[in-house]
């Protein structure tokens, strides 16, 4: 399951990238609208600026907007951000790699094999969506 976090996340993304005029959108507008709570929205929409996905704007007329178009935003990297390691199990990890202390072989562990194919096809799914794809 994701989290909270990341389902909020992907709401407020997909609800700026609705808004045809591009300008800021308060963090009220966007808590009222998703129904998610705004201490909590705040912290999100925070992460993903500081990564490069949002811009924010102060003062009369500010709030949060997307940096980029929704065509070029693809979902690996936000689910990265917002959910940490897409792989189930930290083994078969692309970018957050670890041994699991339990499998003395990797090539020969059933669950391991598995995993990377779950990996694979999630991976697959994420690289070849944006967040126009989801409006």
């Amino acid at each position: 399951m994701i989290s909270k976090k990341t389902k909020y996340g992907l709401k407020a993304m997909t609800y700026l990238a609705r808004q045809e005029d591009r300008k800021p959108v308060q963090i009220s507008v966007i808590s009222k609208h998703e129904n998610i709570s705004q201490k909590f929205l705040e912290s999100i929409l925070l992460t993903l600026r500081k990564n490069g996905f949002l811009g924010s704007k102060k003062g009369k007329g500010g709030g949060y907007y997307l940096l980029k178009d929704p065509k070029d935003i693809k979902m690996a990297p936000v689910m990265r951000i917002l959910e940490g390691p897409i792989a189930m199990v930290p083994c078969v990890s692309l970018n957050f790699y670890e041994t699991c202390s339990d499998c003395p072989d990797e090539n020969a562990c059933a669950v391991h094999n598995l995993m990377i194919e779950v990996r694979d096809s999630t991976l697959n799914i994420f690289n070849n969506k944006s967040l126009a794809d989801l409006i």
